[in-house]
């Protein structure tokens, strides 16, 4: 008998699945009629929080992102909880001061999170240390909290096994709990990811958890070969919210694994169920044009750019707006050559968007940087952190001449602010979550609050004036 090393899987489907395919806009009530039997599966955790959950559920939802967490977490009486949160920008897409960070790591744990899967679009640890501090201070104190350390998957010439390994041992070090690779592009192969995960196993003790998207049609086949090198965790999503711009199927993959070492020992008859109440939401987002088919297909380019899928469509977008679409082939060739001008970071939420924004400059305007955005000033100035290699000193000199850059950890440059945001918005606040909402999403929170007070003071909202915010009592 070859020895049992059964693969766990976190579920997705209350955050990055929707998330992935629809914008994010699965309210609350339609995840706490499944959560009882979810609780039952024996999954190693369920994402439920972060990423964009908190914004989409202030903005368009008109719903409290903490009162969703109690509400789950109030469900799930067996099963670990996990959130995405990256780094020093939390949710938003500033960095914070440190005490923000802190009093958001204290509020999640508290409100019913587990583990928290800590990322940075640089991979700069640096912007990672905070967070991680914040969630072993609370470990230490009360016994709960996980602090997982994301490294955004890329590749590249600096992006060797070497690398992968060093920054494995580098967070082994930095006193996180465990390490996911986190490939959003879905640009991991299935051989790499057999190369990789033997790499980095070698390298730290440390689990290591491993999260992919389907866009480029390998994903399935690539946790296969990963989970055979021994990774612990893979991110699956059930089915009817699987595939495309999502994860894996869990269902497939139980599947997969079953009467191996790793059989997961999940039930096909309870998935079935969950997948059962799913499929109707499903069908309504795709009649409704929630769900546009168009990203649950597999998009090779993906593959052969190396361009994550949002970033092309941002692209196409941008270029279709100027009547350029005929120059498409030269942005593609241009996206490589800017990310090397910056250093080479991994192409994810922002650096896909600066570079991805830079290169339809540049063609567009026939001389490079000619024009630059502010985003590109920011990266050069070093305001993101540091990136694995040297930017070009050529650029630099070109678009921020003569400017004062950051060697530092950016946010070493920012003051204490969560004093000063309560004193900002202390006629709206009702819980100290509040505080933190505001912190993030400044304008989006406060229109949630008087939103929420109107509810609270039974307005009738057919006479309300939402555009301007004004609703009569």
């Amino acid at each position: 008998m070859a020895e049992q090393k059964p693969v766990k899987i976190m579920e997705t489907v209350l955050r990055d699945a929707h998330q992935s395919l629809i914008a994010t806009r699965m309210p609350t009530e339609m995840m706490l009629p499944i959560v009882e039997k979810m609780d039952k599966v024996g999954y190693h955790a369920v994402e439920c929080w972060g990423g964009a959950t908190f914004d989409a559920s202030l903005r368009f939802l008109k719903e409290d992102p903490w009162d969703r967490l109690r509400k789950l977490r109030d469900g799930f009486k067996n099963t670990k909880l996990q959130m995405l949160f990256r780094g020093q920008n939390i949710l938003g897409y500033r960095p914070y001061a440190d005490d923000v960070v802190d009093s958001f790591v204290e509020k999640s744990i508290a409100n019913g999170i587990d583990i928290i899967r800590i990322f940075d679009c640089l991979n700069d640890l640096r912007n990672l240390q905070a967070a991680v501090n914040a969630t072993n201070k609370i470990k230490k104190q009360e016994g709960r909290g996980h602090a997982q350390v994301a490294l955004s998957y890329t590749l590249g010439d600096a992006y060797t096994m070497e690398y992968w390994t060093s920054m494995a041992k580098k967070i082994e070090e930095m006193g996180a709990d465990s390490i996911c690779i986190k490939d959003m592009a879905g640009l991991l192969v299935p051989y790499k990811a057999s190369e990789m995960i033997a790499a980095m196993k070698s390298a730290t003790k440390l689990p290591i958890q491993l999260h992919t998207h389907y866009t480029s049609g390998v994903a399935s086949m690539t946790y296969l070969k990963a989970v055979e090198a021994g990774v612990d965790v893979i991110d699956c999503a059930i089915s009817p919210f699987a595939l495309g711009t999502s994860q894996p199927a869990t269902e497939v993959m139980v599947e997969t694994f079953k009467g191996t070492p790793y059989d997961t020992g999940y039930d096909q008859n309870l998935l079935a169920e969950i997948a059962d109440y799913f499929r109707p939401y499903r069908d309504e987002c795709l009649a409704s044009g929630l769900l546009n088919p168009k990203v649950m297909g597999v998009d090779i380019k993906t593959l052969l750019y190396q361009v994550p899928g949002g970033m092309l469509s941002n692209m196409v977008s941008q270029l279709k707006e100027q009547n350029a679409e005929d120059k498409y082939y030269d942005v593609l060739r241009e996206i490589p050559e800017v990310r090397k001008d910056l250093g080479e970071p991994p192409l994810v939420t922002p650096s896909s968007q600066i570079v991805g924004t830079q290169a339809v400059f540049n063609v567009l305007m026939g001389e490079r940087y000619k024009m630059a955005t502010k985003e590109t000033k920011a990266v050069l100035r070093g305001e993101y952190g540091q990136t694995i290699k040297p930017m070009s000193q050529e650029i630099i000199d070109k678009v921020i001449p003569g400017e004062k850059r950051i060697t530092c950890r950016p946010a070493d440059l920012i003051e204490n602010e969560m004093d000063k945001l309560e004193s900002e918005m202390k006629e709206w606040k009702q819980q100290d979550e509040d505080v933190l909402s505001y912190a993030l999403f400044p304008q989006v929170a406060v229109d949630f609050f008087k939103y929420r007070q109107a509810q609270q003071e039974k307005v009738d909202m057919n006479v309300a004036d939402t555009k301007n915010g004004a609703y009569p009592v």
